[in-house]
Order: structure tokens, then sequence, then C-alpha cells
């Protein structure tokens, strides 16, 4: 049996499955196209005419960092950002309803406090390079009650119903599929910002960034994959899916996010901790499809979601799907 036959068995499955979830994409066109008002936008996949300029993706880039950060710093902390990290143009606003989680695996609170440390650092660094330019930390929500964005995001998948609550900081799964929901959509994010940037050292402080972001998403999969292997009853593989199935609906026609539901092979079932193409390569969102997971809406809007007041600077509203 050649290698060619393995990799071709492994695509096919991968096409399968792509093609299995459609259905479910339509379930969720209602809900998504509730949570926002549609606003006008431009043809431009950017939500905006002239192509964004390097200030631009990494003001871009730092709305995201912001959300991470804070999520993982009330994790790990029960505190947020210093307010020395939060000051910028644009209007400012808070983080609210995170909370500490009260880890019981101690290994999975360290992956967490390394984490947070580095979602920390990364906003130091964006702010930094970017100086005067930086943008303001928007208002951003995190909180879990049933009407919040965590809630909102995993109603959509189908993990809960109407009126319950998913509290990402109730317990060690919980916070794994909390912080599932991020970071693959932040490896995308910087995926398809890199042919964007026009500066050679920009372009390599953000290929440092998607490296670390890559590193953080490997480790949330492969440990959600490790404890549903382990504690089956929890669901958590099957949640995986489902919320990878909802995001692929809202960032537009293409199917490429994946689950961590291990892959049919010849040799017998592999694991799916990166989700790549046949090639082994990460796919992109640009920043409409990105805005249109963490907006928690597939239409062109300007706000919603983690992000109740949108995020700021000149990329900022989502694509229309």
């Amino acid at each position: 049996m050649t290698d060619e036959t393995v990799s071709l068995d492994v695509l096919e499955s991968r096409v399968r499955r792509r093609e299995d979830r459609r259905e479910f994409f339509r379930a969720f066109a209602g809900i998504a196209a509730a949570g926002g008002a549609a606003t006008a936008f431009s043809s431009s996949a950017f939500g905006q005419t002239a192509a964004p300029n390097d200030f631009d993706i990494l003001n871009f880039a730092l709305n995201l960092e912001y959300l991470e950060a804070q999520f993982y710093s009330f994790a790990v902390f029960n505190q947020g950002l210093p307010s020395d990290l939060l000051s910028g143009t644009g209007t400012r606003g808070e983080a609210t309803g995170g909370r500490a989680v009260n880890f019981t695996d101690p290994i999975v609170r360290q992956y967490a406090v390394e984490i947070a440390q580095d979602e920390r650092a990364h906003v130091r660094f964006l702010r930094t390079a970017l100086g005067s330019m930086a943008v303001a930390q928007p208002a951003i929500d995190i909180s879990a009650g049933p009407n919040g964005p965590f809630s909102n995001a995993a109603r959509a998948a189908g993990l809960i119903g109407a009126g319950q609550s998913f509290d990402p900081y109730a317990t060690d799964e919980a916070f794994l599929l909390g912080a599932f929901i991020f970071e693959d959509v932040g490896v995308t994010a910087y995926k398809g910002a890199s042919p964007l940037i026009a500066d050679l050292d920009r372009l390599e402080a953000a290929a440092g960034l998607l490296a670390v972001e890559a590193y953080h998403a490997a480790l949330v999969r492969t440990t959600l994959f490790r404890k549903g292997i382990q504690m089956p009853s929890l669901g958590l593989i099957e949640s995986t899916e489902s919320i990878s199935n909802a995001r692929d609906n809202l960032d537009g026609p293409t199917n490429l996010d994946m689950g961590i539901r291990p892959m049919p092979t010849r040799f017998g079932e592999g694991s799916n901790i990166f989700p790549s193409d046949a090639d082994g390569l990460a796919f992109s969102r640009s920043p409409g499809q990105v805005l249109n997971i963490v907006y928690l809406n597939r239409m062109a809007v300007t706000a919603g979601g983690f992000f109740p007041a949108g995020v700021n600077g000149t990329l900022r509203t989502s694509a229309a799907n």
C-alpha cells in the first residue's frame, strides 16, 4: 500500500465529513441572523472599499488578542488585563462576565496559566508595535448567562436548549470547550492576514504570533481529545464537532472547519488534532469571516456576540454570508 493511497483515503474521509454537515448549517442560519442588525456593506471581504494596510491588520489582530487575553486572564487569575493595556484609539470598553475556573485537573490549569501569560504578552507586543496607532480594547462580553455569547454559541451548536446556559468557567472540560471556540479561529485569522502584510518585519512578527496561536489550538484540541477518549460520557469530541459545524456555517459557503473526531484511515483511526487540507496546510479566514464568528452572525454587521459594540479600527464589519 502506497503513501499516496493512504493520503487519498484521508482526503476522501475529510470530504465526506464536510458534505455530511451541510444540513446542520441550514438550521443555524435563523439563529445567527438574529444575532445583530444588518448594516450597509461593501463588496469587499474586509468590510471596507480600500485594501487594508499593515496597521489595519495588526489592529484587527489586537482586538482578537484582547478577547483571548481577557478570557484566559479571568479564567486563571480572576481578574482582567491591567488598565495600561487597554487604552488607545476608538471607544474603550470593559470586559464583563469573566471569572475564575475552579480547576480540578492540575495539568489543565498549568496549560491555562501558560496560555494566559502568552495572550497578555501578545496584547503588549502588538500595542508596542502599533504605538500611538493602537486601538483601545472594545467592550467584550465573556459572560456565562443564558443570553451571553458563550451560551448563544453553544445553543446554536445544539449543545444546550432554549433558556439554558453554557458556562465555560464551571469545569475544566467546559473551559476547554470555551477555549476551543477561540483558538482555531485565531490560527485561521493570522493565516488569512499574512498575505496582506507588506512590511517584512511586521510579517515576521505575525508569523511568530501565528505559531504560538497554533500551539495553543493544538494543545486545547489534544487535551479535549484525550479527555474525550478517557471520559466518553462527557461527549467532548462530539461537542467539538458541533462547535466546528456552527463556525463553518457562520463564515460562509466554504466547508473547512473541523472538530476533533478521529479520522478513519486504512491503518485504523487516527486523531484529528490539526484541521488541515490534504497537503497538511492550515486554512485561512478573511477578517470579515473571523468577525462572523466572534459576532455570532453570518450577516454583514458591525457588532454582536463577544463584541457587543463591535471591534475598534477600520476592519469592523463581518462578511455577508
